[in-house]
């Protein structure tokens, strides 16, 4: 018989071909909600009933699919951290680093764009969740950078909501190739600099939730 380590990293190389099957499907055009069990554990190579030996339904793949790409986000914002920019530069350095994770891990990012509007209500449930961490660790960054020191938590808060909702808003666009003879400033990535520009700006010159010229 297999030693249970071995029997262990089995199951964990099933669970991430399912994982890998359901995001090659999407690839192909596919959204999660028209994914059935059987396609994707056909697609992975197993019979349908090996499927619930690592998942109970469908949602749940949903669930380890968010999961995964939410890990890859916040190392993403952890890498993002590790550096040191004055605020004139952040942005741009931030959304290059953004945008060589978003290439390099193509097919979870194609799955965050498209399910958080998709058909499974646990899905979009756990991408929302995901989107409100991200939206709190990004408030925290920007209280510790102290750059806008007028602003209270509240008022942080509602700045990061901003980029976060911006960023997860522009997915789709920095995923799909760009048209053909698109002009550079209308790029996904030009935009998305620009857009989180104008808000970083605004934030350095708001007085915060309810107060006179807010």
């Amino acid at each position: 018989m297999p030693r249970p380590s071995l029997r262990a990293e089995q199951k964990q190389q099933t669970r991430q071909a399912l994982m890998g099957a359901a995001r090659n499907l999407m690839e192909g055009g596919r959204g999660f909600g028209s994914l059935s069990l059987r396609e994707v554990a056909r697609a992975a190579g197993i019979v349908p009933t090996g499927f619930y030996r690592h998942f109970a339904d469908m949602d749940e793949l949903g669930l380890a699919l968010v999961a995964e790409v939410g890990e890859t986000f916040r190392e993403t914002i952890r890498q993002v951290r590790r550096h040191e920019f004055e605020m004139h530069g952040i942005i741009d350095a931030s959304v290059r680093i953004f945008l060589a994770a978003v290439t390099a891990n193509h097919a979870q990012f194609l799955f965050l764009a498209r399910e958080q509007y998709g058909g499974s209500l646990p899905v979009r449930q756990a991408i929302a969740a995901l989107r409100q961490r991200i939206t709190d660790d990004l408030a925290a960054d920007l209280k510790l950078m102290n750059r806008m020191s007028q602003l209270d938590d509240a008022a942080l808060s509602v700045l990061a909501d901003l980029v976060v909702k911006t960023v997860f808003a522009t997915l789709p666009e920095l995923i799909d190739p760009p048209a053909p003879g698109q002009p550079t400033h209308l790029s996904a990535e030009a935009k998305i600099i620009q857009q989180l520009r104008f808000i970083m700006i605004g934030g350095k010159h708001w007085h915060g939730l309810g107060k006179p010229g807010g």
